[in-house]
Formats: C-alpha cells, sequence, structure tokens
C-alpha cells in the first residue's frame, strides 16, 4: 500500500500562536516532527501541509517538502484532503495524518497504524495507549477510547469511559484497561475524501472531536495498540514541559 504522511502545521493557534516554529532545545517543533516522521517505514513520501509562508519557507529551507493549503480549513483532516488532492490522489492509497504537535513521536507509531490500517474493513486506523495514570482519567486534555472485540472504536471521550461504577478503593488503571488515544490517524484515499463531505454531528460538537462525526456517520475506526506513549504539545505549558524533555535526553 502506497502510504502518504501528511503534517498539517497551521501558524494560527488560540493557546500557542506560531506552535510549528517554537524552539525545542534547538529544533522547532515541525522540524522535530518531519525528521522523525521521514524515518518510518512505511510511508512513500512525508510533506508539510500549512496556511502559513514562514511555515512553508522554513520547512523548504530544512530541505523538506511542502504545500500551500487554504486558512479556512475547519480541521486537519480537510487540510489533509487538499493536499492530497494537489499532490495527486492516484499516486497513494492511504494517508497518514501526523500531528505537527507532538515533537517525540516514535516512527514505529506510524509503521504500527499503516498495519492496523491494512486490517481495517472501515478504511480508517488510529492508535491507542494502555493508560496508566489517573490523573489522565480526568483530564480532558487526554482523550479516552473504548472500542468493540474487533479492536473498532465504539466512542472517543474526553471523560473517563467506561465509569467503574463499583469500584472502590485502589487506582483505577489498575482495575480496567483504559485506553489512551493518540492523534495519529491513517485513512483510506477514498475514505478520506467522504469524510470531508460530512456536516459537524451533534457529539463531536459536544465533545469537541471531529472523529465522533465519522462514528455517527456508521465509519469504522479500526484502533490499534502501541506501547509508545505520546506527548502533544498544545498550550506554554508544554511547550517548556517538552523543552525540559528535550534537554534530558
Amino acid at each position: 500500500m502506497r502510504f502518504l504522511g501528511i503534517i498539517p502545521a497551521r501558524f494560527a493557534s488560540t493557546r500557542l500562536p506560531g506552535k510549528p516554529l517554537a524552539d525545542i532545545h534547538g529544533k522547532s517543533m515541525v522540524q522535530s516532527v518531519l525528521e522523525r516522521a521521514s524515518k518510518a517505514d512505511s510511508l512513500l513520501e512525508v510533506v508539510v501541509a500549512t496556511d502559513d509562508q514562514r511555515i512553508f519557507d522554513h520547512v523548504v529551507g530544512l530541505g523538506g517538502r511542502a504545500v500551500m493549503t487554504a486558512a479556512t480549513h475547519p480541521s486537519g483532516t480537510d487540510r489533509c484532503f487538499q493536499a492530497l488532492t494537489l499532490l495527486g490522489k492516484d499516486r497513494y492509497d492511504a494517508v497518514v495524518n501526523i500531528q505537527g504537535d507532538e515533537p517525540f513521536l516514535v516512527p514505529q507509531q506510524i509503521d504500527e497504524l499503516c498495519a492496523t490500517l491494512a486490517r481495517a474493513k472501515g478504511g480508517i486506523a488510529t492508535l491507542a495507549h494502555h493508560l496508566t495514570d489517573d490523573r489522565d482519567l480526568d483530564d480532558p486534555g487526554k482523550v479516552k477510547i473504548t472500542v468493540d472485540v474487533n479492536d473498532d472504536a465504539l466512542y472517543f471521550s474526553r471523560a473517563a469511559i467506561p465509569v467503574l461504577r463499583n469500584h472502590s478503593a485502589g487506582p483505577r488503571h489498575a482495575a480496567f484497561r483504559f485506553l489512551k488515544h493518540i492523534g495519529l490517524y491513517a485513512y483510506r484515499t477514498e475514505v478520506l475524501e467522504q469524510l470531508v463531505g460530512l456536516k459537524p454531528s451533534a457529539l463531536e460538537q459536544a465533545e469537541s472531536l471531529e472523529q465522533l462525526r465519522w462514528l455517527e456517520n456508521g465509519f469504522k475506526v479500526r484502533v490499534g495498540l502501541t506501547e509508545h506513549p505520546s506527548f502533544c504539545v498544545d498550550t506554554p505549558a508544554d511547550l517548556e514541559e517538552a523543552r525540559r524533555i528535550a534537554a534530558r535526553s
């Protein structure tokens, strides 16, 4: 299968403007993600899809490939589809949407995701990691997943799901296998084209999670398990923590 890796990178951000160009121990965030994604064995090519000339010029200056996309896209999924269209839909069988704010991305995660998509009947795949800290259960910034017996997603939520009704003592994560979502997605190209035509849904708007739109419209999302955790930079505090982690490594 011919996989295209796309890193959506917009300059505007409510909580951290200019995030893709933020310096983390001598490298921009988008540079860190691009270098790591390029080491994945499964990807035919990796490009940065941006709406900002500064990011475009920065990526090209690094020797990477970038495409300019519209500033009006409501999501990274829409940006990925425009990038795919610009590059040629017939050249690829599937797209991997690589979050541009995960500077410690592990290349093996992308390979695991691509293998998961190959097994997915619904044409969409994502990853999850076993949750090992009860604080993440109550953190709305950490998205949780429940899956069915086929490892297809039943629901994504910012709340702790499921609720352990009869749990009385001890860590909740020791009593149930909670899954924390890893924000990587892979889609077959024909499915991606269908997703961008969907209208926002009630559950999506309630949780502010785009993937719920897909579930509400009957799409299956296969969930692969990874041993590699993730670290998403979403706030200035996250950025400072990322700098501390990078300085120690």
